[in-house]
């Protein structure tokens, strides 16, 4: 699954006029260089979420052969945020409509990928990296900013911190954050289909973060953190960052 549906706001004003799935990077949009990616790792079942400018996103796609089966997600009623966005895309991505996750009684996890990340990822990679029992294994990295996951020494995930501002989140009331691993999340994930049924045990309904739902779950479900190495990545959530954006692309299309 692709995340588009974002109203791409720091892109301002760019994104006035455009989705932020369409903004150009290396000749091309940024949706364009998710989906080649994630065909060449061998994903052929593609889900993509719309809601700003959705027709523009949807006639893109539509006249364009990538070589993969394309669903779209439509949201245009309201913007579920990244959690909800998942669930509302269940049928999508759990049912006939993908093979390759039918009747698997949950075991066979799929991709969640932001629109907006680019980076040299090795998806076969971040596929050998998960768990048959993680209920999802989220790319991250000691990148520095300001908002880090906290995992521990064996890089399952236990809380969540703002360096900033000192705030910590956590199932865990004694958690020390000092005494764990600080990891920056890259916006690119591996589910289990098992994760629909932890959305409804804890009553998550239409609109909902993920991040809220993973720090809410992981007391309870073993979500670990994969560290690629000699990871490249940049997020493409500001006109500040589209240079930085174009030389990791460059870098990559070589």
């Amino acid at each position: 699954m692709i995340f588009a549906a974002g109203l791409g706001t720091r892109l301002k004003p760019i994104t006035d006029t455009m989705p932020k799935a369409l903004v150009p990077v290396c000749g091309q949009p940024l949706l364009y260089h998710v989906i080649n990616k994630l065909v060449a790792a061998g994903y052929d079942d593609l889900v993509v979420n719309v809601h700003h400018f959705p027709d523009q996103i949807i006639h893109y796609l539509h006249s364009h052969d990538f070589g993969a089966r394309i669903a779209v997600s439509d949201e245009r009623d309201f913007l579920r945020e990244t959690g909800g966005g998942i669930r509302y895309a269940k049928h999508l991505l759990t049912e006939d409509e993908i093979p390759g996750l039918a009747g698997n009684d949950g075991i066979e996890p799929f991709l969640v990928h932001n629109v907006d990340i680019v980076s040299n990822l090795d998806l076969n990679w971040l596929r050998e990296q998960h768990r048959e029992e993680a209920l999802a294994t989220l790319v991250a990295s000691e990148r520095k900013t300001q908002r880090y996951f906290l995992f521990d020494e064996d890089n399952r995930l236990k809380g969540w911190t703002n360096i900033a501002t000192g705030e910590v989140r956590s199932p865990f009331p004694d958690i020390d954050p000092d005494r764990c691993r600080k990891l920056a999340f890259a916006g690119i994930h591996l589910m289990s289909p098992a994760i629909f049924d932890a959305f409804d045990r804890y009553g998550f309904g239409d609109r909902f973060s993920i991040v809220d739902f993973y720090l809410r779950a992981c007391a309870e479900y073993p979500i670990f953190a994969a560290v690629p190495p000699d990871f490249q990545l940049v997020d493409v959530g500001k006109k500040e960052t589209l240079s930085e954006a174009e030389r990791v692309c460059e870098a990559i299309l070589k």
